[in-house]
């Protein structure tokens, strides 16, 4: 007789279901798993086995064959495994409940313990929309099953207390989602860094269009200490925002134990070391990159340069489209990744070309190899380049306050409000997102800001993308002064802010 037993598999972002049926037949005792396994999921028959011995059950001595349906769909990790033992107990007559309306996924320990996995998030959704009533996962990763809404999420913690709760001995009780205390606010803050008054204005319009900036400055001038507070200053995430990046994060299996939602924008460093599979997501089994766990928050690239060329060139359409496909043999792979990307570069090899009180050692040869790592395509996809100048020693004894990140935020988020009136029923979330259909709709300037940008136009030689990019950005200006208009002064500040490629790349 043939018992079958539901559970989930996940392909990218997205999940699937998952049928295991187990059949006992006499004949010569074998133990086989069909239905794409991959080797994860074949090593399933010693681990069950085993918990099986482990926990007091005997192990079927006749011929078992188990199927992973749908079988043209390759399976993966060991999340298998509680399904697989539920199944075996459900054929050698252990269970005898209706588990029609349930689903199991974790994976099992020898001792018959029940260990956390990846995913569980977005195949809680899944089993919502496929009509499931009762979801069984690890308990470590009840709280982020809880998320879900409409779906009894239950926390296994052993094999013996699901077997008691499936025979009505000793129910479990369901999950309940708990956010947990408060978090704290982040330790890093904007008053505690000192002068730089510029750089922190180009930072602020930033955070609210969602633009991206190029930093550039001496060793030790606070280029990192900037970055590295903007999380503070970004708007709230809402709470679609907190589901797309829980959902990455669940998969990439980079989410703390017993968190249920992300709700702090990440902030993403990689080391300038990192392959262009790092970065964009991949590998024989495609998970997410650094562009992708960074969605909806920062990637920050410090030292810009020192990055492999080709690795910075994935980068350039992302930032276009806010997605990344990695097609490879298993199938095609999308990922989003609307991210902020900061990125942190010295202006030569030794860091002091055009250093107002220190002598830059390297020659115009090594200086244009330096600056030359950056391609230009990329250079013209970032919204903001801002010259982050050294700090003076007065400024570093001025005991003036000066703003905090709250007193920013609260600027940003007003911008952001506007936005999002301005942008609702599309898919445009903010500023830097305005796509052609919505162009001369949204920026709309008038005449002595047009004559200003001609004539900037003409004069820097700016490409089609660069005068997109100073027109959002001016944008966003107009919106943080409350203006629905762009005039001349918006313009004038968002066309120094993409004054530094000529500066420093036109030498």
């Amino acid at each position: 007789m043939v018992v079958k037993c539901n559970s989930l598999g996940l392909f990218g972002l997205k999940s699937y279901a998952v049928e295991i049926e187990a059949d006992l037949s006499r004949g010569v005792p074998a133990f086989d798993i069909v239905g794409l396994p991959d080797t994860a999921v074949k090593e399933s028959r010693d681990r069950v086995r085993i918990a099986m011995k482990n926990c007091g059950f005997e192990f079927p001595t006749s011929r078992l064959i188990l199927n992973l349906a749908p079988a043209d769909i390759k399976k993966e990790g060991p999340l298998y495994d509680l399904p697989i033992l539920i199944a075996i107990l459900k054929a050698a007559r252990y269970i005898t409940a209706n588990t029609d309306d349930s689903a199991f996924i974790g994976e099992v320990a020898l001792s018959g313990d029940v260990r956390p996995i990846n995913g569980v998030l977005p195949m809680a959704i899944c089993a919502k929309e496929l009509g499931i009533k009762k979801l069984y996962v690890p308990a470590h990763n009840a709280n982020e099953g809880a998320v879900v809404k409409g779906i009894e999420i239950y926390p296994v913690e052993n094999i013996f207390r699901l077997i008691d709760h499936l025979a009505g001995r000793n129910p479990i009780e369901k999950a309940v989602f708990s956010q947990g205390a408060a978090s704290e606010l982040s330790p890093l803050d904007f008053s505690q860094v000192k002068g730089q008054a510029e750089a922190k204005r180009a930072l602020e319009i930033a955070a609210a269009g969602g633009h991206n900036v190029l930093l550039i400055g001496s060793p030790g001038a606070g280029k990192s200490m900037l970055a590295k507070r903007m999380t503070g200053i970004l708007p709230s995430m809402t709470f679609d925002e907190t589901i797309e990046t829980t959902k990455i994060h669940s998969i990439a299996g980079t989410l703390r134990k017993g968190e249920g939602l992300i709700t702090q924008r990440p902030f993403r460093s990689p080391h300038h070391t990192i392959t262009k599979v790092g970065l964009s997501g991949g590998g024989t089994n495609p998970k997410p990159g650094e562009i992708s766990l960074a969605h909806n928050g920062i990637l920050f690239l410090d030292e810009l340069p020192e990055f492999n060329r080709s690795t910075l060139e994935v980068l350039r359409q992302p930032i276009e489209d806010g997605t990344v496909s990695i097609a490879r043999a298993a199938g095609n792979f999308t990922y989003p990744a609307r991210f902020m990307m900061i990125a942190a570069m010295n202006p030569c090899p030794c860091g002091f070309y055009n250093h107002p009180k220190k002598e830059c050692s390297c020659n115009d040869a090594a200086v244009r190899r330096y600056l030359g790592k950056v391609s230009g395509p990329l250079l013209d996809r970032i919204d903001i380049h801002i010259e982050v100048p050294p700090v003076e020693y007065d400024d570093l004894r001025d005991h003036t306050k000066e703003e905090t990140s709250a007193q920013i935020k609260e600027r940003v988020d007003k911008a952001r409000r506007i936005q999002l009136e301005r942008y609702k029923g599309t898919s445009v979330f903010c500023n830097a997102d305005i796509d052609a259909s919505l162009f001369d709709q949204v920026c709309v300037m008038d005449d002595r800001a047009n004559a200003l940008l001609k004539k900037a136009f003409d004069r820097l030689n700016l490409t089609a993308r660069a005068y997109d990019r100073i027109m959002k950005v001016a944008r966003t200006i107009a919106d943080l002064d409350g203006s629905e208009i762009i005039s001349a002064p918006h313009i004038s500040e968002a066309v120094q802010y993409r004054a530094l490629d000529r500066k420093y790349w036109n030498r």
